[in-house]
């Protein structure tokens, strides 16, 4: 798939085929991760990948809609803020980073025919306690990962003329 139809056809996707995903397709997507630019190219993350039944239930406290839970793979992105590069006015691009990687695994996935949908709203405290992360990691984001159900529908996107300012 072309890289612009890639991201014209990438929709969150809320309802999970039982298929799993393939280990070759998880792997690429992954590496599309790990590819990711970062500031400094300090590479301030980390990613879980969770398979497991029983793992993936329990983290329906975290968040609680069933079809988060219920898709084939969730997958956790973690920051490292200790690692992350700072400006000179102090700001660490940790989010940004771990954001920019997390975007390229879900392009990543589109292309591959698999579907992502981008979740913060969660409970970190129970990600941290059921995934078993140690202090130095933040979990930041969340996304199921599997085949979708179905076609998504389209969400709106803001015309250009109310996003962008040439000067």
């Amino acid at each position: 798939m072309d890289f612009y139809e890639t991201i014209n056809l990438r929709k969150s996707v809320r309802a999970y085929k039982k298929d799993p995903v393939e280990d070759d397709k998880l792997g690429r997507i992954l590496d599309a991760a790990r590819l990711a630019p970062t500031a400094a190219n300090r590479q301030p993350f980390s990613l879980i990948v969770v398979k497991n039944e029983q793992v993936k239930h329990r983290l329906k406290d975290a968040y609680s809609q069933k079809w988060f839970f219920t898709a084939p793979v969730i997958i956790c992105a973690c920051a490292l803020p200790d690692v992350a590069w700072r400006r000179n006015d102090g700001k660490a691009y940790v989010d940004v980073d771990v954001a920019i990687a997390m975007d390229h695994l879900i392009l990543a996935a589109a292309s591959e025919g698999l579907g992502t949908c981008w979740i913060a709203a969660f409970k970190p405290e129970v990600v941290k306690e059921v995934l078993s992360i140690p202090d130095n990691l933040e979990p930041l984001i969340l996304t199921p990962l599997g085949y979708p159900e179905g076609v998504p529908v389209p969400s709106f996107r803001k015309p250009l003329g109310e996003i962008v300012r040439e000067i």
